[in-house]
Order: C-alpha cells, then structure tokens, then sequence
C-alpha cells in the first residue's frame, strides 16, 4: 500500500506540474525506498496515536476517494453514451459469467487477486472492544463495508470496459502495456483536465487503507498474546493513547524492512506482493473458516441458523479458500507466474508465499514449546484485562 502511494505521488506531481519525468523517480529504487518507508512512518504515527486521530483521518481519505470514483465512474459512463469512448463496449452478462474464464488457474488468480481487493474489511472486527457499541456496531459496519466494496468494484470495473473494453488497442483493457496502472492511463481521456483527481484519490485511497491496515495487525498480535499465542510484550498497551504500542511499532519494522529488501530483489514487488498476499489471505482466511467449523462443532445443530452459519457457511467458504491457495501456490512455483520475477529459477511469487508460511511455523513451534498453555486450549476463556474493559465502557 505505502509502494502504490509512492506510485501515485510521483504521478500527482507530474500532471500538477506537467513534467512527465518525475513520475520515474518512483523507479528510482533508492528514492522509492525512502518516500515509501516516510509513508510507513506517518502511518504508524497516527495509528499509535487515539483512535479518534484514525476516525477523522478515514472519513476525510475514504470520503474523498469514494466521491472521486463516483465521478470517475459516471464520466467514464457517460463518454460512452456519447460517442467518445475509445472502444465503446455495451454491459454484456458475460461479463459477470465465471463459465466464459478459460482456465481454472486463470480463474483462481483471478478470484485470489479479487480476495486481496477485499482484505482489510475485517478490520473493524479486530477493534471490536473500542467500538461505542461493541455488540452491534462492528457486524454491521463490516457488513456494509463489504457490500460497498462489491458495488463500488462493481461500478468502476463495468464503467472503465464499457469505455475501453478488453482489447489489445491503446486504451484497451487488454492491452499490457497499460495494465500496470489502468487509472492513469484512462484518466485523461475519460476525465481531461481533472485527471489528476484519480491519482490524488488513489493516493489517499493506499494512504488511508495503509494507516488502517496499521489497527488491525497490532490488535490481533496484542490478542495473542494476550492469550499465550505470543510473548507477552506484544500485549502491552500505550498508558497514553491506549493502543497496543509495542505491537504497532514491531508490525511497523517488519513491513518496512520487507519492501525494502523485497523492492532491491524485484522492481516488480508490488506485482508478485499482491498476488503473493492473495495466496496468504486465502491460506489464514481459510484456517479461520475451518477454525470456526472446530470451535462450534457443539452447536451446529442447536438451530437451523446454526447449521448455516456455524458449519455449513464457513465449511464451504474453507474449501474453496483452500483450493485457491493450493492451485495459486502450484502455478506461482513457474517463474513466468506474476511478473516473471523468480529467485533460482522459482516465481517469486511462490518463493514469498512459501517463506512467509515456514517463518510462521517456525515462531508458533517456538512459542509452543515456550508457553504451551494456548495450544493445550487453556487460556481462550481468559477475561480482558479490566484496562481494556474500561476502555470498552467508556
């Protein structure tokens, strides 16, 4: 995310000031490194920080950017109708048809690229305990946030192929040499003078999505350690803000270290990260799936609603996760998978996917043998410290 905003504030400066060569200083890697990890720092400044600094924050970013798109989307929609688009193309139903996707690799990619396009909306669900209405609000807010999310890719996906379709030509869809960052390339035909209001919202958009993506790992490393699946020093919380400090500064240094040495290995690590990320919210989002399935399996049959939401909802959802994972893990192994890069002669997509699980496994066997406790399933029904329901209450 702090990458893409790196991406798109070269490009914002370019079209403000009309000199086109300051959008390749993001490929300058020294410079990119430095405004990136700048980005990781305001980020993480504003995520130790009170809750109600991130609240203003994203109403700000994400209203903003969701104006933006709206009329992205509506210009896009209405070039079309007027004869000015670059290859007019009427809604066609297979376009929502997954039978009309030649391949099942194609297709798992697909949805695995689409499944990372979703990530994050949990976020409110990891902050449940801060929330005004701890019971009610955070269900609600993720479901609206996913059906928002739907329509808003929805509305942006069907209006740009209805401007430019899927061919090959200079604008189209199809075409690679543009793929690499379709807004830019579509923005000024579709939006003219006000074209670098696209890049502005995709720079708020990483930017505010960064500074969230800051909440949620830290409240899930303060939650296991909480209950023994971490060291405890990841459960300490800012005696001034209230927010699990230590965990977002630690979360800070391994996400920066890691673009860093992952954008010296690959000028494509933006590309094989997000599809490597794809993979590995298939895997974790499945183990959680299936982790619900176990964890209920007493009342399953309680109810009829039960049933659904507590075996065959969250079943169905883990097998087809897992499909995905396998099937995005044994095509990434070929290093034209991605954007060709590999690492002795595997994709390098494979190669991350692979290396974030075997650390993961090698920390959680260190902790087991370290603090057994969790594992042995004796410290889930542990209370919140009474800071923490303090918090919650007021």
């Amino acid at each position: 995310l702090a990458g893409i905003a790196v991406d798109f504030l070269f490009l914002l400066i370019a079209q403000i000031s009309g000199n086109a060569e300051i959008a390749e200083l993001t490929r300058v890697v020294p410079i990119n490194i430095a405004v990136c990890l700048l980005f990781m720092l305001l980020a993480t400044i504003v995520s130790y920080r009170d809750l109600q600094t991130t609240q203003r924050l994203q109403y700000g970013l994400v209203g903003f950017q969701i104006l933006v798109l709206l009329v992205f989307a509506g210009a896009a929609v209405v070039e079309m109708m007027n004869g000015n688009a670059f290859d007019a193309s009427p809604v066609q139903a297979s376009w929502f048809n997954p039978f009309e996707v030649d391949s099942f690799s194609a297709f798992a990619a697909g949805l695995s690229l689409s499944i990372f396009i979703f990530w994050g909306w949990d976020v409110i669900l990891t902050m449940n305990e801060e929330t005004k209405d701890p019971d009610r609000t955070p269900g609600r807010a993720a479901t609206v946030t996913v059906f928002l999310i739907v329509a808003l890719y929805l509305l942006i996906a069907v209006a740009l192929l209805m401007f430019a379709g899927n061919g090959t030509g200079e604008l189209g869809l199809g075409n690679e040499d543009i793929q690499e960052n379709v807004f830019f390339h579509l923005s000024g035909p579709i939006l003219g003078p006000l074209a670098f209001l696209v890049s502005l919202a995709v720079l708020t958009s990483s930017a505010s999505s960064l500074q969230a993506t800051f909440v949620g790992p830290a409240r899930t490393l303060l939650a296991m350690a909480h209950y023994d699946a971490l060291p405890q020093r990841f459960a300490k919380v800012s005696p001034r803000f209230f927010t699990p400090g230590y965990a977002t500064i630690v979360s800070a240094i391994v996400a920066s270290a890691f673009y860093a040495i992952m954008r010296v290995l690959s000028e494509n690590v933006l590309t094989d990260t997000i599809t490597a990320l794809g993979a590995m919210i298939c895997f974790y989002y499945g183990l959680t799936a299936f982790a619900c399935v176990w964890y209920f399996r007493k009342q399953w049959f309680d109810s009829v609603r039960n049933v659904f939401l507590t075996l065959l909802a969250p079943l169905v959802g883990g097998v087809i996760l897992a499909v995905l994972f396998v099937t995005t893990l044994i095509d990434s192994a070929d290093p034209s998978y991605g954007s060709g890069s590999e690492i002795g002669g595997v994709g390098l997509v494979f190669v991350i996917t692979v290396v974030i699980i075997v650390v993961g496994v090698v920390l959680m066997i260190a902790q087991r043998v370290k603090s057994p406790a969790f594992f042995r399933g004796e410290t889930l029904g542990r209370e919140a410290p009474a800071s923490a329901r303090r918090r919650r209450t007021s």
